[in-house]
């Protein structure tokens, strides 16, 4: 009983058009009827002699029973052509709409097709499919193709519908309750939609959710495999860059050892052996040149230990990170101050991170902001190393700026353990450059 309520509920009520279709057909059923007796019981009778008779009846009531499915046929089809002109019907619109989710096309062909099924199936002047795309309905496609009128995206609240412009009657298309798109049509001047063609638009919009939601995951794909390829890309740029800067550095290590070092050495060996020749002739020259020896000794000492804090600092491996950048503030090209707090020893490579990033970052303000006082500030935040290099020095623009290689290899030794780095600066007030370094799980974690 409930099933025939929700049955006679659901009945159509039939528009002018369909009721015409019905009238075609009929009238071409009772044509076809008509015709058949008349011609064979009669006009067959009287040309044999014999009038109607009952053997012509049964042949007569055996072609009506053998044309009448193949003339119902024809008659409806051409009905629909005379009443509907190209239309398809809702039956058709919704098989095709089927069929072109079945299918594989290309995101912008599936939304064009979904438009023009749409359009020629409603009677349409104009039909546009919107998809959603963050907060907002965006007009992806529209039928037909000469459509020129350039449509806003339109702010979504509180999921529902809002209202859509240039559109007549506007359909929310919703995937498990979530809206994800809409469809809109406007219809020509004069001509009114039908209870048939809204009912149509209703069940188009309750079966385009799973299109569009297929639509919505495919540009998503999309937008992730680029992603995916340009951090790809950087990954491999940023290889490249840190093999540049280990070839750079071991080339600077071979000239300071050579020219530096190594000079120191090779003359120590030759004042050892003219003071070994010395020391039974004249041993007061000799003892002057053991002096001498000794201060070459202390220099190239000193030339080892400067090529040594380059490399890695003994002072960061024996005391940390904030008592090694504490020997910057010795710099007599800038007013160095370190402010630290929270800091508790790290992981060598974590601690080496950060220095290299600082230490790059007073090397730059030494170079381009001479005299200018910067302060470095570091903590431990959130299982993080937060710091930062400030600068009151001239600053610069950084959109006409091009970065150098010494920015390149603080971003890489940071983004190696999966921190960031940010650089800000304005003309006359300074620079700043501050980053953060995640800690290994367990040594950031709240005791």
């Amino acid at each position: 009983m409930q099933a025939m309520r929700g049955a006679s509920r659901r009945a159509p009520v039939l528009s002018k058009p369909a009721m015409l279709v019905r009238v075609i057909v009929l009238a071409t059923l009772a044509a076809f009827i008509g015709l058949a007796y008349l011609a064979i019981p009669v006009g067959l009778g009287t040309l044999l002699g014999t009038g109607p008779s009952t053997v012509l009846s049964v042949a007569a009531t055996a072609v009506v029973a053998l044309g009448f499915a193949r003339v119902r046929a024809w008659a409806e089809r051409t009905a629909q052509l005379l009443v509907y002109g190209a239309r398809s019907t809702p039956y058709e619109v919704l098989t095709e709409l089927s069929d072109r989710m079945a299918g594989a096309y290309p995101t912008t062909d599936v939304l064009l097709h979904m438009a023009q099924i749409l359009g020629l199936g409603s009677g349409a002047a104009t039909a546009r499919v919107w998809v959603r795309v963050g907060d907002e309905l965006v007009p992806a496609a529209s039928w037909p193709d000469v459509v020129s009128v350039t449509l806003p995206s339109m702010p979504l609240v509180d999921n529902e519908l809002p209202p859509l412009p240039d559109t007549h009657h506007a359909l929310a298309v919703r995937h498990r309750g979530e809206l994800i798109g809409a469809i809109t049509v406007r219809q020509h001047p004069g001509s009114p939609f039908s209870p048939v063609d809204l009912r149509l638009l209703d069940d188009f919009a309750s079966q385009a959710g799973l299109v569009l939601r297929n639509v919505r995951l495919t540009a998503e794909l999309a937008t992730s495999l680029e992603a995916i390829s340009a951090q790809a890309a950087e990954i491999r740029a940023s290889r490249r860059r840190i093999v540049d800067a280990q070839d750079a550095e071991r080339r600077r290590v071979e000239r300071d050892i050579h020219d530096g070092a190594q000079q120191y050495l090779v003359a120590l060996m030759v004042q050892l052996r003219v003071a070994r020749r010395l020391a039974s002739k004249d041993p007061p020259r000799a003892h002057a040149m053991v002096v001498d020896l000794k201060r070459i000794a202390l220099e190239a000492l000193d030339t080892l230990g400067d090529l040594a804090q380059g490399i890695h600092p003994p002072v960061l491996t024996a005391y940390g990170l904030a008592a090694a950048l504490r020997r910057q503030e010795a710099n007599p090209a800038v007013k160095v101050s370190v402010e630290d707090r929270d800091l508790r020893r790290y992981p060598i490579e974590v601690e080496a991170a950060v220095y290299f990033a600082c230490l790059e970052a007073l090397n730059n303000a030494a170079k381009h902001a001479a005299g200018s006082n910067v302060i470095v500030q570091l903590c431990e935040r959130d299982g993080h190393i937060v710091f930062s290099v400030r600068d009151d020095g001239s600053g610069f623009d950084p959109e006409e700026s091009r970065p150098g290689s010494g920015l390149g290899n603080m971003v890489d030794r940071v983004a190696a353990l999966g921190g960031t780095l940010d650089i800000t600066s304005v003309v006359s007030h300074g620079t700043m450059v501050a980053g953060r370094v995640p800690l290994p799980r367990g040594i950031g974690d709240p005791l």
